[in-house]
């Protein structure tokens, strides 16, 4: 800062009070220097004390002022402290800003900066700032704790202050206070009623208590604006797709344990690199974080797995991502020779055992373990996690075992460890499920773990312990929030005897060892100052007096065996394919860059060449967006724009191979019609090519060329026939020629022709007749009839007797010709669904497209899927027709459905309308199929067993056929005469369902809403009664039902998630019997449902009233159904989770292809 700014008086105080106190407008303040203050400077007051209050010091007692309001920070090491008071003399007569005498600290030169009246604001400001003169370098920082405290020299008990932190850097040289005290106080007579001002005798003084921090991990307050990972670190992150933060966490704990990335290195890929493998994708992202100098990317990885947006955006559990990953790994692995690599690195063994205590028998089972999922609840540390693990439970009394040739005998059961890995991975369960709130939880508990762990006291006696199960703390990924929102992030230490480094997605940041260890054992929060009730979680914004942020998964490596597994991946350890590769794509990145930075040096030209005019069926000369590899298609070209029109044309000839007077280019234009065609030749070779864009070019930016060739050149000289000597300004014009087929349907280019333009339209046959070698005279002349094709949506037949100039023909127009057809051809061509006239067939063009047919149910969606080219103007008849010729099936029994443009499911049922067309039909401006996400160039077909117009004398009708209790469900499309009844929907509910003769017999069909059921439905009850809006469920009626006895009788159950207005599943019929108690009720209740175990256990049952809204009565196993459900209408109700109801953004499945 410029330390003369600022050189004028200040006016007289009084006055600038007064302006304040008229309110004629805010202090006007001349701009200043570089003077930062931040929302969120942290304010730091004493803790509040409920013992007696201890005095306060006085402003000049320094050593009692810094300790009681600028307390030093646990866990940091002090560098330097400085105490410096700056005597204020005059201040009615200080600067606009002024800056006090120069102090040292740290080997740094501070100094107050003072704007005694406000920056900007009614407010003395007063800030800290560094005193280099000059900027410094850029890696220059101070870590500063410091406070600065404004007092009454005459009476120190007088004093305001304020405490901040801040990183002083190159960029933030000084930091403080703005709103420091209000002027008016500042000169009132009193300061807060201690008899006398802040300020008195226009003096006041400001100490400044400086106390600079070593900083030990680089990142101490740091603001992270333009952070280097690489830089500061020499790693890189991961970015976040949506959710992928538990992702970015294991797969760099994956990274950083080398072995296992050079084994992933060993999976031959080179043979099958692309996105679908995902070791492929795996081996780009670890060799993308060891050679980038940016976080990486991991939607290569994710594309590889299979998983769509949705995936994304969903957390998934990390144990079981881990494992799957794991096995996908192995699988590519075999039979290389990273085969069994990571078994040998994760594998360990445990023994589930059973043993008697007074015969000589066990029974056990040793298997084979990835990682190992230990209690976190009930547990204060890693230890206690292991001994119940390995707890030991008697079996004795009733709960004897039987062992085989000694019979029932008194037991230990319990598991043991037969070995660990190398590497260890252990899963904290820090999610459990809450049976009181019938909810999952995240466990916020107190849980120590230790940097070195100790393993061998939870071997079995016979284990091989020739070598230490001394294992060190590699990782520790932490999860922060709750169940349903959170954040996750990893503590790496990826050197053996190196630092802990923080990775939080595309951050890296070295750590400490408490940071890593002590501040993730979850527990309550310490020091809770000023009455605080807790600290905001920022995932689920509510106060908790827990840290919300613990270690869910620990990964420790065995001492003896850190060298094997952090070893040195070098270069050569990586797949040579990969930085080729990758080096191919970073050359082709820096290409396209360097050509976005000279693109203001090259004009790109489209060139369109007789030979792709003849090889275009459409309108104009070609298509100026189709595809780059069709023989249609111009060619583009990158060209300085300096270069000349005589360059380009040599360029062009040496392609054709042909001397470059032979070529001849063409300005292309976009007529008012919009269409683009040749409109005059660029005859000056030395034009530049900038002067003729400029010139001659669209407003488009876009500039096109046609290109021209000369049969031959004499004397070095091309003879163009439009160049040669003319009368009366009759003129030659440069007409192309377009021919359309009937027989083969086809309109293609076949060259162009010059004609004089008082020359009649008739006259350009006998040229046709010999371009088409039609003049030969060994067949009859055909007769033609001749179009201009003035727009797409306008071709116009051609007088033959009119002129070129009545006809208003100019250079670059289109003439379509075609042979004039007898009756019998005609109609050949139109029974074939041929178009007869030129006409029809430009209109087809106009509207042709393209339509992807898919089966709607079938085996083999790839195999069946199929496009074809339709007009837009085809009825349902027409277009079903060519899907029918397609498929070789009758057309009639072809039902269309459309597509829903963002599942890609069926959507809609296409009706059969002889007024509808197939671009109504796919983009309906109103009506059934009206709806801005349906595909406008697909449909699904489906092949029905009968006709349309049979289908429609029928009811379609979804049943759902229930089996196994009410835990299986299968639905069932039925058709059904409209006039039909339950008793005909039976028969064919057994062929759709494959069901027997007897279960049908004894199948019931009843009708439910809203996951109740209303009524049954008899099989003299007509379909015609049965609307979209209720479900029909189908089942066996069961045993117990059939074999009722008198007193017997049904109530009707639901289930319901805590609320009974919120229903779900699958309800159904239940016979209740009388005097049975209701803990034999649940009996029947477990084999009619299909439900069973802890799933059954926690289920709580009621009886509801239909009727009312009234609270549900819970039933004991003391009651008796029959007695608390009295009522017809009562209902017995489930209460349970509603398993198909999402928890927040948690996923319910993770897979990977």
């Amino acid at each position: 800062m410029d330390p003369n700014a600022g050189n004028e008086a200040v006016a007289d105080l009084n006055t600038r009070l007064a302006s304040l106190q008229t309110g004629d407008g805010d202090m006007l303040i001349d701009e200043y220097d570089a003077v930062d203050e931040k929302q969120d400077v942290a304010i730091i007051t004493p803790d509040d004390s409920v013992d007696e209050p201890e005095p306060e010091p006085l402003a000049d007692d320094f050593e009692g002022m810094k300790a009681r309001i600028l307390p030093k920070i646990p866990d940091l090491e002090i560098e330097s402290e400085a105490v410096h008071t700056w005597n204020i003399d005059g201040y009615r007569t200080q600067e606009r800003k002024v800056r006090g005498p120069t102090f040292e600290c740290g080997g740094h030169p501070w100094r107050i900066l003072l704007f005694p009246f406000g920056n900007n604001v009614e407010f003395a400001s007063f800030y800290l700032e560094q005193g280099y003169e000059d900027k410094q370098s850029e890696g220059w920082y101070a870590c500063v704790q410091f406070e600065l405290v404004l007092w009454n020299r005459h009476d120190p008990s007088i004093y305001v202050h304020h405490t901040a932190n801040h990183r002083f850097n190159a960029e933030e040289g000084d930091w403080g206070f703005t709103r420091f005290a209000e002027i008016r106080k500042l000169f009132a007579a009193q300061w807060e009623d201690r008899g006398r001002p802040m300020v008195e005798a226009d003096s006041v003084n400001v100490t400044a208590y400086v106390r600079i921090y070593k900083d030990p991990t680089g990142v101490l307050w740091h603001n992270f604006i333009n952070y280097d990972s690489k830089k500061e670190t020499g790693m890189v992150g991961l970015k976040n797709q949506g959710a992928t933060c538990y992702l970015n966490s294991l797969l760099q704990s994956l990274y950083f344990t080398n072995a296992f990335r050079k084994a992933v290195y060993q999976i031959p890929t080179e043979h099958e690199a692309e996105r679908t493998n995902s070791a492929w994708a795996l081996q780009r992202l670890f060799y993308l974080l060891q050679t980038s100098n940016d976080a990486v990317s991991t939607q290569e990885l994710t594309a590889s797995f299979g998983w769509e947006t949705k995936h994304i955006f969903e957390q998934q559990d990390v144990q079981e991502l881990s494992r799957i990953l794991m096995e996908r790994m192995e699988e590519r692995m075999k039979g290389t020779d990273a085969e069994n690599a990571l078994a040998k690195m994760f594998v360990g063994k445990m023994k589930t055992y059973i043993s008697c205590i007074n015969v000589d028998y066990e029974s056990s089972r040793t298997e084979d373990f990835w990682d190992i999922q230990l209690n976190v609840s009930g547990n204060k540390n890693l230890n206690d996690s292991f001994k119940d693990y390995v707890q030991v439970e008697t079996m004795d009394g009733e709960n004897k075992y039987f062992a085989e040739g000694y019979g029932l005998q008194d037991a230990r059961k319990g598991v043991i460890f037969e070995s660990f890995p190398q590497v260890l991975h252990l899963q904290l369960k820090r999610f459990e499920y809450d049976i009181n709130r019938d909810a999952m939880m995240k466990v916020n508990d107190r849980y120590e773990f230790p940097e070195i762990f100790d393993a061998s006291p939870y071997l079995s006696d016979s284990a091989d312990k020739s070598e230490p199960y001394t294992y060190q703390l590699h990782g520790v990924l932490v999860h922060s929030g709750d169940f349903n929102a959170g954040h996750y992030y990893a503590y790496l230490k990826p050197t053996k005897d190196g630092h802990f480094y923080k990775f939080d997605d595309d951050r890296v940041t070295r750590a400490t060892l408490k940071e890593a260890l002590e501040e993730n054992f979850g527990g309550d929060y310490t020091n809770m100052v000023n009455g605080n009730s807790g600290v905001r979680n920022p995932y689920s914004r509510t106060l908790s007096t827990k840290r919300s942020m613990s270690a869910y998964m620990l990964v420790y490596i065995r001492q003896t065996r850190e060298d094997n597994i952090l070893l040195e991946v070098a270069e050569n350890d990586t797949p040579s394919h990969l930085a080729k590769q990758l080096n191919e794509e970073r050359a082709m990145i820096e290409r396209r860059r360097k050509e976005r930075e000279e693109q203001h040096l090259y004009l790109p030209i489209g060139v369109v060449t007789e030979d792709n005019f003849k090889a275009h069926q459409g309108f104009d000369l070609t298509n100026w967006d189709t595809d780059s590899e069709s023989d249609s298609a111009p060619k583009s070209h990158r060209i300085l724009r300096t270069s000349t029109v005589g360059d380009l044309a040599k360029t062009i000839a040496e392609e054709k191979k042909l001397p470059s007077e032979q070529v001849r280019l063409w300005v292309m234009v976009n007529r008012q019609n919009k269409t683009i065609r040749p409109d005059q030749p660029l005859v000056d070779p030395e034009m530049t090519i900038d002067d003729a864009y400029n010139k001659h070019g669209s407003r488009d930016k876009h500039f096109r060329l046609w290109v021209e060739t000369a049969e031959n050149a004499e004397y070095g000289k091309a003879a163009w026939l439009d160049m040669q000597p003319q009368t009366n300004n009759n003129i030659p014009i440069l007409v192309f020629l377009k021919y359309f087929d009937a027989d083969s349907q086809s309109l293609m280019g076949v060259g162009h022709i010059y004609i004089r333009k008082h020359s009649k339209v008739a006259d350009m046959v006998p040229l046709i007749l010999q371009l088409m070698g039609w003049a030969s005279g060994s067949s009859p002349t055909p007769t033609l009839a001749l179009y201009e094709e003035i727009k797409h949506s306008m071709i116009e037949p051609m007088k033959p007797k009119s002129t070129l100039q009545q006809a208003e023909i100019q250079d670059g127009d289109i003439v379509c010709f075609q042979r004039s057809l007898t009756e019998k051809e005609a109609s050949a061509v139109a029974q074939s669904g041929g178009y007869v006239d030129a006409r029809e067939f430009y209109d087809y063009l106009l509207n042709r497209i393209n339509i992807q047919f898919s089966p709607r149910i079938t085996n083999d969606a790839e195999k069946d899927c199929f496009e074809l080219t339709l007009s837009r103007k085809m009825s349902y008849d027409q277009f079903s027709a060519k899907v029918g010729e397609r498929l070789k099936v009758d057309p009639t029994h072809i039902r269309f459905s459309t597509v829903n443009a963002a599942t890609g499911k069926p959507k809609a049922i296409v009706r059969r309308n002889a007024n509808q067309n197939l671009s109504q039909i796919l983009s309906p401006q109103f009506g059934t199929y009206n709806n801005s996400n349906q595909r406008a160039d697909a449909l699904y077909y489906e092949v029905m067993d009968m006709s349309l117009s049979e289908l429609e004398t029928k009811k379609l009708l979804k049943v759902t056929w229930v089996s196994e209790g009410v835990t299986k469900e299968e639905t069932f499309d039925i058709l059904v005469a409209k006039n039909g009844l339950i008793g005909d929907l039976l028969p064919a509910l057994q062929k759709k369902a494959g069901l027997d003769d007897e279960t049908i017999q004894n199948a019931r069909i009843y009708e439910a809403h809203g996951s109740k059921i209303y009524k049954e439905l008899h099989e003299d009850y007509s379909v015609a009664s049965i609307t979209e809006y209720v479900t029909l469920y189908a089942e066996m009626i069961p045993d117990e039902e059939q074999s009722a006895e008198e007193g017997d009788r049904a109530i009707y159950a639901f289930h319901y998630d805590k609320e009974s207005n919120k229903p779900h599943g699958v309800p159904f019929k239940f016979l209740v019997r009388p005097g049975e108690l209701f803990k034999d009720t649940k009996e029947r209740l477990s084999k009619r449902t299909g439900i069973k175990g802890k799933q059954f256990e926690k289920i709580k049952f009621s009886v509801v009233h239909r009727s009312a809204y009234t609270k549900p009565t819970y039933l004991t196993d003391d009651d008796e159904l029959t007695i608390i459900a009295s009522s017809a209408d009562d209902l017995l109700g489930l209460d349970h989770v509603n398993k198909a109801r999402g928890h927040g953004n948690k996923g319910d499945s993770i897979f990977i292809r």
